[in-house]
């Protein structure tokens, strides 16, 4: 039977956070404050004891949308997924939640692989907790769901090698365009909060040549600011004779430094300056003793068709391991309302987009 504690303290939660296999920056204190503070997602931070031993942890983002409340954990729970007991008492325990709030639905997405490896090739290998997670979520009535709120895929380098054996393990092509940036004069720097506007500018470029939207400046300086000040997060940019060329930002947290931003520049692309920022990205993270840098996105489908195939020929250039992940997945204890939203939420996201 797991006990329930409520934590409203930043400095507790973060460390008993740290000392769980698998702790995620999405499941901070700094992220829940951030979604409270910009997009209204109200957090409740759970830890789940057995006797005195915190053994899972929950950061619970609930949010109303006129009578119907929603929640969602991203990223999370996290606890040792591999311990089927403690596996289905912290399912059992989330779907309590769930109906005492009166909530539609609770979404949650662990960072758990299903797979790893290229599907179908020589080295895809299942993950045997992921595999029994999605097998007991079906058999309680968790559903996939249709909003894959994050990344399902990604592509994670093990740090324990040697920058040398690093730069080894990459491509010919990524290492040949590492050495022409620093020949073609690329210098790359770290970055701090008296930079943002300069990032925002970056970032708002990329954003229009790529076709992606972006938020209002005031959004990321609440993102990349209190990241950066809270030591969550490290800006780095490449600059050619003090012009910035590219940018990264990097979140970091328990043994893993995340790749969650970048932007460029149209100007001076033939400096290559993204495979020099990457490279020195993952020699920053290395010598901060980070165990894995995630590069935070690979495709759903393996083929030219997904929209990220141009983004992961970049990234798989660095090599590492493709990690499949078990996705998002939502309980709802009312089937019917939950097939209701479903089919109503993507026409209300249209007219607001309209408005």
């Amino acid at each position: 039977m797991l006990r329930q504690q409520e934590i409203h303290d930043r400095a507790d939660w973060n460390a008993r956070l740290r000392n769980l296999s698998g702790a995620h920056v999405l499941q901070t204190w700094e992220w829940g404050e951030f979604k409270r503070v910009t997009t209204g997602w109200q957090p409740l931070r759970l830890a789940l004891l057995q006797g005195k031993q915190t053994v899972a942890m929950v950061s619970i983002g609930m949010r109303r949308h006129g009578p119907l409340r929603v929640m969602y954990a991203p990223r999370g729970p996290i606890l040792a997924w591999e311990d089927a007991t403690l596996r289905a008492a912290v399912l059992e325990h989330l779907q309590g939640i769930t109906r005492r709030h009166g909530a539609l639905w609770l979404k949650i997405d662990p960072d758990l692989p299903l797979a790893s490896g290229l599907p179908g090739a020589v080295e895809d290998r299942p993950h045997p907790p992921g595999q029994a997670l999605v097998q007991e979520l079906g058999a309680r009535g968790w559903r996939l769901s249709a909003d894959q709120v994050q990344f399902r895929n990604s592509i994670q380098i093990d740090l324990s090698a040697s920058e040398d054996e690093l730069l080894a393990s990459f491509s010919p092509n990524t290492r040949r365009k590492i050495r022409l940036a620093e020949r073609r004069e690329v210098q790359v720097r770290v970055a701090g909060v008296d930079d943002l506007d300069m990032l925002y500018g970056l970032y708002r470029i990329t954003g229009a040549r790529d076709g992606f939207l972006i938020r209002p400046a005031a959004y990321y300086r609440q993102a990349w600011g209190d990241f950066l000040q809270a030591g969550l997060a490290q800006a780095m940019i490449a600059e050619y004779r003090g012009v910035p060329l590219a940018q990264v930002i990097l979140f970091h947290f328990g043994e893993r430094c995340f790749y969650f931003y970048g932007a460029s520049t149209n100007e001076q692309r033939q400096r290559l300056p993204n495979h020099l920022l990457q490279w020195e990205a993952i020699r920053w993270a290395r010598a901060q003793g980070y165990r894995l840098y995630d590069l935070w996105g690979a495709p759903d489908v393996f083929d030219e068709s997904d929209p990220l195939w141009g983004v992961y020929g970049f990234k798989r250039g660095f090599r590492g391991r493709i990690t499949r992940g078990v996705g998002a997945w939502d309980y709802a204890p009312s089937p019917l309302f939950y097939r209701l939203w479903n089919a109503a939420w993507p026409r209300l996201q249209r007219l607001r987009r309209l408005r």
